[in-house]
């Protein structure tokens, strides 16, 4: 593979984690090879923090010069929590030792949910290994106070100014991509909390990034119950009242509230680009535009949500795009208009070379149906060989969105001089909750079928149908072996990175958290078995014929190693041509930057053998 190439993977990305009373930015910077904890000063100087072994995220400790890191081993997930005073004892990087344990046992994930002065809370599965209680620590004393509401997922947590109510959004049992927001009366004794529903158990919604006024008057969160699309809501405590606040009926809008309850931060979701606004907290009425460097987006399943300065004049923002591979961005004097944008991190300086953008197409497929469709074109200067070929890039989820960011793989890709095809097929969200429904369950093969209508599309783009592969992860991984499996005349070859190969031995051997959440979306072992092996690659693995090329993580706690061996085993025992790389130091995808330089040069190479044109 070219320097160019190389280049593209090595880029460093940045994002923004948190900022402090006195303007310092928390950051996560990759420049070690894995995201790593940074400082930025108002000042611009950056002071690396963490050196720990894996990636890590963080939350400063507000009144206090202190962050909680939350860190994990060699990608397994299981999230431990610990503090780092500032400035680092050692004078260095923190390692492990130098972190003080705050929540540890390494058997259960700990995952960090609301950060106060004085207390915090997060979420852990370790009463049973399934449902995630909410706990609340008091940071004096280390006194834990454990609510055992259901046994449940909680996505999102908000503890009230007053101290006395709990916000929290809870998975649905049934649907997937469904979760409700209810109340917890913290003044209640120990163990006798209950829920008080706020939007209704049984609606399929989407409701997310809770916060409170500063009078501990009103919750406000994004959500779409009752709509098609996310818009921002507010539910006042006194009347049990639920307004919304802001609407759009053609795009997803989500906001986070400032602390002193003036102003909202509002992202518009438009084809996964993003459009970031301020409005009036009571009225929903536009203050001012923040303009973005350049197109892409804020918000995405890579990137942490905006965060507030305590005051209310600043904010901080991730921003990934075409020409933005990853940075911090901070909006500071919010209060006046306009306010001033400062990108205080530069991760293009890296990349060595124009970006592919993207073209956006819509897809005729089964049903009248439209597929949205990003298009990255080849490189001019791309290797001729692959000219015409095309390669089309699944996300994962199924619940996510491929957005108008930087992805590494898009980009390697284009520049080796593939067109690039990266749809939204059924069962993506962003372009309403019809959309994101329409492949639940018994339907999960009409996103499959949505990989032959972008088939067929190929000539509308100057593509040879005869040299197209498909590439994927995670639940875009199953989609890769799907194409090949259920369509074994359409592809040329497939790179899967983590993948599901069956359904029911994914769902018996996923971690027991993971089958209670995605048994929602896919159907049950008890009661779904014989559709769940139907729509199984494994099942089909004799119709395969076209190689594969595939990569996993040891540590995956998702997808297990095991769908990987097994689909690899049962390809080499017919003598078809499918290679696997498995990584030891890595969980659910590639998060080290060593072993994506050598994991993703192959894969390359591997492809342009089977789509070049040979003279």
């Amino acid at each position: 593979m070219g320097a160019d190439l190389t280049r593209i993977l090595d880029v460093r990305l940045y994002q923004a984690f948190d900022l402090d009373a006195d303007g310092r930015v928390l950051a996560g910077s990759d420049d070690t090879g894995s995201t790593q904890l940074i400082e930025i000063d108002p000042d611009g100087t950056t002071v690396p923090l963490t050196a720990l072994p894996g990636a890590c995220t963080g939350r400063y400790l507000p009144g206090q010069r202190a962050v909680i890191v939350s860190h994990d081993d060699g990608g397994n997930e299981l999230h431990q929590l610990s503090v780092l005073r500032l400035p680092a004892p050692s004078g260095r990087p923190a390692g492990l030792a130098d972190l003080e344990p705050l929540v540890r046992d390494p058997r259960y994930m700990h995952v960090l949910a609301d950060v106060q002065a004085d207390q915090i809370c997060y979420f852990t599965n370790r009463r049973n290994g399934v449902a995630f209680d909410p706990v609340i620590r008091q940071l004096a004393d280390g006194s834990e106070r454990a609510l055992v509401l259901a046994d449940a997922m909680f996505d999102d947590a908000a503890i009230s100014p007053d101290g006395r109510w709990l916000a929290l959004t809870v998975a649905s049992p049934v649907t997937a991509a469904s979760e409700h927001v209810v109340l917890v009366d913290l003044t209640v004794p120990a163990g006798q909390e209950r829920m008080t529903e706020v939007t209704p158990a049984d609606a399929p919604a989407r409701n997310e990034s809770l916060a409170w006024a500063p009078d501990s008057s009103a919750c406000y969160f994004s959500s779409n119950n009752d709509r098609e699309f996310l818009a921002i809501a507010r539910y006042d405590l006194q009347d049990g009242r639920l307004t919304w606040v802001l609407t759009d009926d053609a795009a997803d809008l989500t906001g986070w509230l400032a602390p002193d309850g003036s102003t909202l931060l509002v992202e518009r979701n438009d084809d996964g680009a993003s459009t970031v606004t301020l409005h009036d907290a009571r009225t929903g009425a536009r203050l001012q535009g923040l303009p973005l460097p350049a197109a892409g987006c804020v918000t995405d399943a890579r990137l942490p949500a905006p965060r507030w300065s305590r005051d209310s004049s600043a904010v901080v923002m991730s921003v990934s795009g075409a020409e933005l591979p990853g940075d911090v961005l901070l909006a500071a004097g919010v209060s006046a208009a306009p306010a001033e944008v400062h990108q205080l991190t530069n991760s293009a300086r890296a990349l060595g070379r124009p970006a592919a953008g993207p073209e956006q197409h819509r897809v005729p497929a089964p049903g009248g149906h439209r597929v949205p469709c990003l298009v990255y074109r080849a490189a001019a200067d791309g290797d001729a060989a692959l000219a015409g070929s095309a390669v089309v890039v699944v996300h994962g989820g199924p619940e996510g969105q491929a957005k108008q960011n930087f992805n590494t793989y898009v980009q390697v890709l284009a520049a080796a001089g593939h067109t690039v095809l990266v749809p939204n097929v059924r069962g993506s969200t962003g372009y309403g909750k019809s959309w994101y429904s329409a492949d639940d369950k018994s339907r999960r093969l009409d996103s499959v079928a949505d990989l032959a209508a972008l088939h067929a599309y190929l000539p509308e783009l100057g593509v040879d149908q005869h040299r197209a592969a498909l590439w994927g992860g995670s639940y875009g991984g199953y989609m890769v072996l799907a194409g090949l499996a259920f369509q074994p005349d359409l592809w040329a070859a497939g790179v899967d990175i983590v993948g599901i190969a069956s359904f029911v031995t994914f769902l018996q051997h996923t971690s027991a958290y993971r089958r209670a959440y995605r048994e929602r979306e896919y159907g049950t072992l008890a009661e779904d078995r014989e559709f769940l092996l139907s729509v199984s690659p494994l099942e089909r693995v004799a119709d395969i014929r076209a190689p594969l090329f595939l990569i996993h993580g040891a540590n995956d706690p998702r997808v297990p190693l095991s769908e990987a061996r097994q689909i690899h085993a049962a390809l080499t025992g017919r003598g078809r041509e499918c290679h696997l790389l498995v990584y030891a130091d890595e969980g659910h995808g590639l998060a080290k930057r060593a072993n994506r330089l050598d994991a993703v040069p192959k894969a390359v190479e591997f492809l342009a053998r089977h789509l070049a044109v040979h003279a």
